[in-house]
């Protein structure tokens, strides 16, 4: 993102727009209402090595959960049977979770696409006041339930209004509770006989990202959930290589990642991995050879979790790889066990065994961001539990994106982080969490380091109740207590209370070592002004709102946010007197923050200005 960019982002996102005045380049005309900048479309995320940035060049967290039911034949997400829309997303942002991936099937989209949406089944609406359950589901007659894409529109609206960010992920060609047991995102038919093609697939995806592509809640499309196989399998399996054959997971991703690029530029684009790649072993071996006992052709993983192949044959669209997150699966013993759990595993070992060479490498060596796409599995109180403790640490400590797998109650290889759904007239709905399964997985969610608050990506609307928006982090919170990023670090890159975080160690081998985590990429600025004859002042930084030494993109949302809401944001006599940088002595306004973001820009060189 260019630096002007960055500047007019940050002015949009925090209640003004276009630009007019002094600069022919900029202008500022103040909206009423802060929240109206929800609809400015200016929470799209991009990547920068292995990290993901907001348009405003601040580093952010994906850290969030699945949500079943659109690929199934329910066409809708599961447990809308038993509870409301609203008071599920509204405990789901109270949990911190920031982001959720909804599976869908390319059937479901193209029902979508031409224009003959499919119904829904195993859904409660109600609009009658004595018993109201997701009125905003009801066709007219107040019983009857609204179609799929509809209800899906209504359910982004809603992400939205509690400030969570969603995206899909193509879970199998056909509708089918089961339909991830499929290896490829072609081939099967339709319930009205259409053989889903890749064409389809691809044309599907991108009339979604059309459709949605002024709208930054769903801010990202995982192509397609596990492409597996077997080598043997050959053509039926999903390989990993330089060739346009239509079994190439590589060419059809990248493919389908610059025909969305090309209508949603700003959309994130998620590649999962696919189950083998061609191991070296013997001279002449090729896919579809047949497997040996001994020195097999072929080197195994989770479906959806092998990256070996993007060594040497990287996802690079024409439209470049800033939108390219790559998401591998990652599971534990409890759904099968892996020869790398046949030993007293740890971290190091998971490592050298199977997740540096595998996938860990991609972040590691700062190739592109990583987004755990599908982790977690049943509390055992034994190994499994072992494993999701070493897996949450490592993506902690190596700012790792994930989406936990997952809230439903039915998922038969994992359970859920849900435990039950109720829903009664007199108390609304009922929604339980698994108490020892979330105590697992919270400390993973992106949350500041002393106070504990969830960390939202939208600008505006704080994370549920106990939750900040990503406007007041960064105002507030990012260069004093930081957040549990990287381990627990300050937005300068300072650990928190002084102490360096810990960083995984590269398996110690003939590897390379992975790269010393960066801090985000924030552009900032540290002025030390002399003495200033018309104030009389000798201590003032102009532009250092926040008093931190730095005059940086935070000053001017902070700025921006006082000038809203004095009684909730508040600057101090100092910062009163930093933040006055635009024709000194007229007090805080507009001007002064839209001064900070032309320095930013590099349009000035130097505050105050006149």
């Amino acid at each position: 993102m260019k630096k002007l960019t960055k500047a007019i982002a940050a002015l949009a996102m925090a209640g003004f727009v276009g630009f007019a005045a002094a600069d022919p380049m900029i202008a500022l005309v103040k909206t009423s209402d802060v929240q109206a900048v929800d609809t400015n479309n200016d929470d799209w995320l991009h990547a920068e090595g292995s990290r993901l940035y907001d348009m405003n060049g601040n580093e952010v967290w994906l850290t969030g959960a699945n949500w079943f039911g659109f690929n199934c034949g329910e066409a809708c997400p599961h447990y809308l049977w038993s509870a409301d829309i609203d008071d599920i997303l509204q405990s789901v942002v109270d949990h911190g979770i920031n982001v959720l991936r909804f599976p869908v099937s390319t059937e479901l989209l193209l029902s979508w696409m031409n224009g003959t949406p499919k119904e829904v089944s195993s859904i409660q609406v109600n609009t009658d006041p004595s018993y109201t359950i997701n009125p905003d589901f009801a066709e007219s007659d107040g019983k009857t339930p609204k179609d799929s894409m509809e209800i899906f529109d209504i359910i982004m609206q809603k992400c939205k209004k509690y400030g969570v960010k969603a995206f899909i992920d193509v879970h199998s060609p056909h509708t089918d509770n089961s339909g991830h047991n499929y290896n490829l995102w072609y081939g099967k038919e339709t319930e009205d006989g259409t053989m889903v093609t890749t064409e389809i697939w691809r044309d599907t995806l991108v009339w979604l990202a059309d459709k949605y592509k002024n709208d930054d809640t769903l801010i990202g499309y995982d192509l397609k959930n596990e492409p597996h196989g077997k080598g043997q399998e050959g053509t039926e399996a999903a390989k990993w290589d330089g060739s346009t054959d239509e079994n190439n997971w590589a060419y059809a991703a990248t493919k389908c990642a610059d025909a969305i690029l090309e209508v949603n530029p700003n959309a994130l684009i998620m590649i999962e991995g696919v189950e083998q790649s061609l191991s070296g072993a013997m001279p002449g071996d090729y896919w579809g050879i047949g497997d040996r006992r001994d020195n097999s052709p072929y080197i195994g993983a989770w479906w959806g979790g092998n990256f070996r192949g993007a060594r040497e044959y990287p996802i690079k669209p024409e439209h470049g790889t800033s939108q390219i997150v790559y998401s591998p699966h990652d599971y534990g013993p409890s759904v099968y066990a892996q020869t790398w759990f046949d030993k007293d595993f740890t971290e190091q070992t998971l490592l050298d065994d199977y997740w540096y060479d595998t996938w860990a490498y991609i972040n590691a060596e700062d190739i592109a961001p990583e987004l755990i796409g599908e982790w977690g599995g049943h509390m055992d109180g034994a190994e499994n539990e072992k494993w999701m403790t070493l897996l949450r640490d490592y993506m902690i400590k190596n700012h790792i994106n994930h989406t936990f797998w997952c809230l439903n109650i039915n998922s038969g290889d994992t359970g859920g982080l849900w435990t039950g759904l109720g829903f009664s007239p007199a108390t609304g709905s009922t929604i339980s969490w698994d108490a020892d399964k979330y105590g697992l997985f919270e400390p993973s969610l992106w949350q500041t380091a002393k106070t504990g608050k969830y960390i939202g990506l939208d600008h505006q609307v704080a994370l549920g109740e106990n939750g900040i928006s990503l406007n007041d982090f960064y105002a507030n919170y990012a260069s004093t207590e930081g957040s549990n990023l990287d381990g627990g670090k300050t937005s300068s890159g300072n650990p928190v209370n002084g102490e360096t975080p810990t960083t995984a160690k590269p398996a110690e081998t003939t590897k390379p070592a992975p790269t010393t985590a960066k801090p985000a990429a924030t552009t900032s600025t540290t002025v030390s002004n002399s003495s200033d004859n018309t104030t009389g002042s000798s201590d003032i930084v102009y532009g250092d709102a926040n008093c931190d030494g730095k005059v940086e993109i935070a000053d001017a949302t902070l700025i921006l946010q006082f000038l809203t809401n004095k009684d909730e944001y508040k600057l101090t006599e100092k910062g009163m007197k930093n933040a006055d940088c635009s024709d000194v002595g007229d007090g805080v306004t507009a001007q002064d923050a839209l001064a900070i973001q032309k320095l930013d820009a590099g349009i000035i060189k130097s505050l105050p200005v006149k």
